[in-house]
């Protein structure tokens, strides 16, 4: 749900097709009918931005036909935690929890608090415990509902709900895969987190063919979040500084973000090892490890923000790594118009991307010669061009070789980093400048002591002496860490990423290399899977509160009385020695707090949350609201949309109000095999343009008779920001969705396509505009409004 996986992600897949000829169920729930859909047992139609509508109907049928896991949930979740008296739901107020400021359009989420830290009823009968307030929230998430809002037959609706009980349990269990088509929504966090509370309620979290797979569409995204991407946090998903905060000081950032209770207390010593590995010496405690010297956050430092202050003319220069912002983000149209206000633009890629030529879509009144952006188009390498590690799905770094040198003057992204780094360095060597100490002190030796000769390029820095550094080290003898248990808070040890602590725990044992095979399904041997190369998370919760598997069918990690030990089939996410019968201890910090039954670590409390008490910006549960662009009105709740996720009013980015008649469908943006991306990669590539030549967007038959409109015609395909024109592709893979007595169409536009490559055509991503999703920032392209109509061309 959410994902296209067979389309998208074709070498994952190939294991549900394993799992299928073993006797195992395939649902695909999704607007279109897709490869994915057609290798299912059973397909699924909903209409695109209704996922937690169809979600929360699963957490509905659950709870009112009594099929929870009730010593797995009582257990192993806050099922029986009681919360504050002061809490308001969002069922009881129009969609709008308590705590809500509509002036700043932000919540405080003071009210959503646990009422005490060991205030629980375990009869669950509490009307204020977090089980109650479940089963009120989701009360009207019925089966009628459902097909109302989703377009989803109620029959279809009920099969998916008995499948998925009837595949959990103590025997058995049940895994949902998702992908941007979940992320990319105005709440995507939340549609997550529904998956999450259902999957809680089945007993699938922390259990063998279990669990909630997050799919990544490139080699390693997962890495480039782990080592983050997003402004708001540092490498571990350590929270960045924040002025709005009150992190002025060390002390205050560890105030502010160290929770006392779960793994988290261990914040302290994850950053002082960060700031000792970045700025080595250098970091004291009497400078409290060079914190001062990291910028603080003053606000949304987001791409989309950044966007709007470039195209406001607030932003001189830009860099852009592995990016094709021109084409490949929201509101394409206002992208390059922001990158004409730029004075310098370096872009480092494979091709000349739309980026890198943005002024070769210059509408009427551009003047490329009147456009002051000064373009440098830097040649990097391919992935088989460069040493390094990819992280992909399921948290795995592999580590791989260079194969060939890059062609030219064509280097790889960490050359150009390092070089770049180096030469500043030497600019600002005689500085005095506070601002600038933090570069100048910078730890920067990345060059291997003897070069290969076999290479052409002999300054290529050593991308294993950087995965040295981001395993961690002691600050006296510079040894390697056996894993981020070994950090401290003193300045003694150094550790770029905490969570990759292990994956290089000595001299020559680069972890991420391994290649040893398994007998069965787990091969702990391959690779190294963060964090402590567990290859799964929470597996404590594979076994019952006394340390027994649930089966023998699902055995996986468990408590061994002989040894005194937990044991399995992977090392166990949680203390090794600590009995199931051990007691919290009441004075304790941490894991301390935590009883021996306690499987979520990295939770306060130990539990899992069906609700969340804090960490959310928009909400403790997850509650339908619709997309910022739908043709249709709430029919669940008086609050259209959600109440905190980032509309940007500017008069560039004007968005259709719900039931805007000039926007009557719900369009979509999706991924197709055959191209990848924004096309930077593959629209070059003749076998691939071959394959699939050109732009489309996919009606349903129904629609194309209502608009006149025949297959392979050129169509105009209009939002509110921008219009673009393309061919009609008429098939029955997209279906009318009913709505309370009405008929809801969708369009389906892949987004590969741009005008630079061998296979040129519209870009999808023109028509949508830009939104932020208030947790992650991301924007909201998977259900907008839009028009068609046939085009003049033939």
């Amino acid at each position: 749900m959410g994902s296209n996986m067979a389309e998208n992600h074709p070498v994952g897949f190939r294991w549900p097709m394993k799992a299928r000829e073993r006797g195992a169920t395939i649902i695909h729930v999704d607007p279109r009918f897709s490869r994915t859909s057609a290798a299912a047992n059973l397909y699924v139609p909903i209409r695109s931005g209704s996922d937690i509508a169809f979600l929360g109907g699963l957490i509905n049928y659950v709870l009112t036909h009594d099929r929870w896991f009730k010593e797995y949930v009582l257990a192993y979740t806050n099922a029986s935690s009681i919360i504050n008296d002061h809490y308001v739901d969002a069922e009881d107020n129009g969609g709008i929890f308590s705590g809500y400021d509509p002036r700043s359009g932000s919540y405080d989420n003071a009210t959503w608090a646990y009422a005490g830290p060991n205030e629980r009823d375990e009869t669950l009968q509490h009307p204020r415990c977090v089980f109650q307030i479940l089963k009120r929230h989701y009360a009207r998430y019925t089966p009628a509902m459902v097909e109302e809002v989703c377009g989803t037959p109620q029959a279809l609706f009920l099969q998916v709900a008995e499948v998925l009980v009837k595949n959990s349990g103590r025997e058995r269990t049940s895994a949902i895969c998702y992908a941007v088509g979940w992320t990319q929504q105005s709440y995507g966090a939340q549609i997550i987190r529904a998956a999450a509370i259902l999957q809680l309620l089945l007993g699938n979290m922390g259990r063998p063919g279990g669990g909630i797979l997050a799919l990544r569409g490139h080699a390693s995204i997962q890495g480039s979040t782990d080592v983050p991407t997003l402004f708001d946090l540092l490498p571990g998903y350590l929270p960045h500084p924040a002025v709005f905060k009150g992190d002025d000081t060390l002390q205050n950032y560890m105030r502010e973000s160290a929770v006392r209770g779960g793994y988290w207390s261990n914040l302290p010593k994850f950053m002082v090892s960060l700031l000792k590995a970045w700025y080595g010496e250098a970091a004291t405690s009497d400078n409290e490890y060079g914190f001062q010297w990291i910028p603080k956050l003053t606000g949304d430092h987001s791409h989309i923000s950044t966007s709007t202050a470039m195209a406001d003319g607030n932003v001189k220069g830009f860099i852009v790594f592995g990016q094709n912002p021109a084409n490949g983000s929201p509101h394409a149209g206002l992208q390059r118009k922001a990158l004409t206000q730029l004075d310098w633009l370096v872009a480092v890629d494979l091709y000349e991307t739309e980026t890198a030529a943005f002024w070769y879509a210059a509408p009427e009144g551009w003047k490329p010669s009147e456009i002051k952006t000064e373009v440098f188009l830097l040649p990097t390498a391919g992935p088989a061009e460069k040493d390094g590690t990819f992280t992909n799905t399921q948290r795995l770094l592999q580590f791989h070789d260079k194969a060939v040198d890059p062609p030219g003057d064509a280097r790889s992204d960490l050359w150009l980093v390092y070089h770049l780094g180096r030469r500043l360095k030497d600019l600002y060597r005689d500085s005095t400048r506070p601002q600038d100490q933090g570069l100048l002190n910078l730890t920067w030796d990345y060059l291997p002591e003897h070069p290969d000769r076999q290479w052409r390029i002999r300054d290529e820095p050593s991308a294993e002496a950087v995965l040295r550094e981001v395993n961690g080290c002691t600050v006296a003898d510079r040894k390697l860490l056996p894993d981020f248990a070994a950090l401290k808070d003193d300045g003694s040890t150094a550790c770029g990423v905490w969570i990759y602590s292990g994956v290089y725990p000595q001299e020559g044992q680069n972890m991420a290399r391994r290649r040893v095979k398994g007998d069965g399904w787990v091969s702990p041997e391959w690779g190294f899977s963060w964090p402590g190369n567990r290859r799964m998370l929470y597996n404590r919760a594979s076994a019952d509160p006394q340390g027994t598997p649930w089966s023998e069918r699902k055995k996986y990690v468990w408590w061994d009385r002989t040894q005194g030990k937990w044991t399995g089939f992977d090392r166990p996410d949680f203390p090794e020695t600590k009995a199931p019968d051990a007691p919290a201890k009441v004075d304790g910090v941490g894991i301390d707090l935590h009883s021996g039954s306690d499987p979520f670590t990295l939770k306060a409390d130990g539990r899992a949350w069906l609700f969340a008490p804090s960490g959310l910006k928009d909400g403790p549960l997850p509650t339908h609201y619709e997309p910022l662009e739908s043709p249709v009105r709430n029919a669940l709740y008086t609050r259209q949309d959600s109440p905190v996720a980032k509309r940007f009013p500017r008069k560039d980015n004007p968005i259709a109000p719900p039931g805007d008649p000039r926007y009557p469908y719900v369009a979509t943006t999706y991924r197709v095999t055959e191209q990848y991306t924004s096309g930077v990669m593959s629209r070059w590539i003749g076998w691939l343009g071959e394959l699939m030549p050109e732009m489309f967007a996919e009606i349903s038959p129904e629609l194309a008779i209502e608009k006149g409109i025949e297959n392979m015609d050129w169509i105009v395909v209009s939002s509110p920001r921008n219009q673009i024109e393309c061919r009609a592709l008429v098939t029955r893979r997209m279906r009318p969705f009913r709505h309370n007595g009405g008929v809801i169409h969708e369009v389906g536009l892949p987004y590969h396509w741009g005008y630079k490559g061998l296979v040129t055509g519209a870009m999808a991503n023109d028509l949508v505009s830009l939104s932020e999703e208030p947790n992650v920032y991301i924007q909201e392209d998977k259900a907008f409004a839009c028009n068609i109509q046939k085009a003049r061309r033939r």
